[in-house]
């Protein structure tokens, strides 16, 4: 019964946060941001600068990072929209040959009509320029998205502070938070340098192949390579499909072949394990994580998928005992603790000589 009322509740709370997204989501944004960044005001305290000018610094760095993400998002979409219409007659003409193959098949006609029904050319271009023209919509969330920054950078001078004054109350909760800080730090910063590696090794070999906006597919990669798990499927698609319009299939497979490798082996093979024993999380856990939190905040809740677990892991698991046991389910192997065998711990001894006692005169009175 108490399980059922802790599922409810978990899910009253992932509705109230669905609801309220369009806040939490750039507020958890945010706090992330200045989490992995908070060690840069304080390295440059320690070097004798002001703590004012050094939280300014952070905030004016912080700040040209994302405008230049911006930019260079906004640009790219734009020569995008202009670059696409001119490969509607190759597109045309690859769906008609998707339908011939459908057919040779055995696929009726009818269903190979609601199959490229939906592959309007058109449509894609429409919707690219409807992206541009929210620029203004875009603009809004990122001024209330770089205010909360400047506020949580404000507040993250006096962090240590407020994290003694904790500690004194609650010890357990300090050192769930300091470890929650500590793991997603390293997280982010491992992602950064993984996803900045990706994203340069991917638009050079794109830029090799000739694919058009090599740079955006590469600020494509790097911000996918924060989403756990389904993030390479994410960043190969566009360009693979744009090689296809390009060229054939040679060109794309090409383009799948360049980020199977580059990707695949970064991604999925040596990153994995270099974060999965910074954060503690089993990959099964991470994906849930991932369908969870997208389901909740959406897109945004891909990327900040490990880092918002993480948070729940301090507050309600890392700061009761009685809940341990969760980390033996959803940590990583490095992380499970190893119990002692039972015969170790609890030694075999015989009974004593006494019991057998009765049975013998009970034997001998038969």
């Amino acid at each position: 019964m108490q399980i059922l009322v802790g599922l409810a509740s978990v899910a009253v709370v992932l509705q109230g946060i669905s609801y309220a997204s369009w806040l939490l989501g750039p507020l958890a944004l945010a706090m992330m941001i200045v989490v992995a960044v908070s060690p840069i005001p304080q390295w440059l305290r320690d070097r004798g600068l002001p703590s004012w000018l050094a939280t300014t610094v952070l905030v004016l760095l912080v700040y040209a990072v994302i405008a230049v993400l911006v930019l260079v998002v906004v640009v790219s979409i734009a020569q995008l929209a202009t670059l696409l219409p001119a490969y509607a007659e190759r597109a045309d003409a690859l769906v008609a040959e998707l339908a011939s193959a459908l057919a040779r098949f055995g696929v009726g006609a009818d269903e190979v009509r609601a199959a490229v029904h939906g592959l309007d050319f058109g449509r894609v271009v429409g919707y690219l320029l409807d992206i541009v023209g929210a620029v203004g919509t875009i603009g809004g969330g990122l001024v209330f998205l770089l205010s909360l920054l400047l506020f949580l950078s404000i507040d993250a001078a006096t962090v240590r502070l407020r994290q003694r004054s904790v500690a004194a109350d609650r010890p357990e909760l300090a050192a769930a938070l300091s470890g929650f800080a500590h793991d997603t730090r390293r997280y982010l910063w491992v992602t950064t340098v993984f996803g900045f590696l990706v994203a340069v090794l991917d638009a050079i070999g794109l830029l090799l192949l000739d694919i058009p906006l090599p740079l955006l597919w590469g600020v494509l990669s790097f911000v996918t390579n924060y989403v756990p798990n389904i993030g390479f499927i994410l960043g190969v698609a566009p360009p693979a499909l744009l090689a296809l319009l390009q060229g054939d299939w040679q060109l794309m497979i090409a383009v799948i072949v360049l980020y199977v490798v580059v990707n695949f082996v970064l991604q999925s093979v040596i990153q994995p394990r270099v974060i999965g024993d910074t954060v503690g999380l089993s990959s099964t856990a991470t994906f849930l994580s991932l369908i969870v939190w997208s389901a909740v905040l959406g897109p945004l809740g891909s990327v900040l998928a490990v880092p918002l677990t993480l948070l729940v892991k301090a507050v309600l698991v890392d700061v009761d005992p009685r809940a341990r046991w969760v980390d033996a389910l959803a940590g990583a192997p490095s992380r499970v603790p190893t119990a002692a065998p039972a015969d170790a711990a609890e030694p075999h001894t015989e009974p004593p000589a006494e019991s057998a006692e009765p049975a013998e005169e009970k034997g001998t009175t038969d």
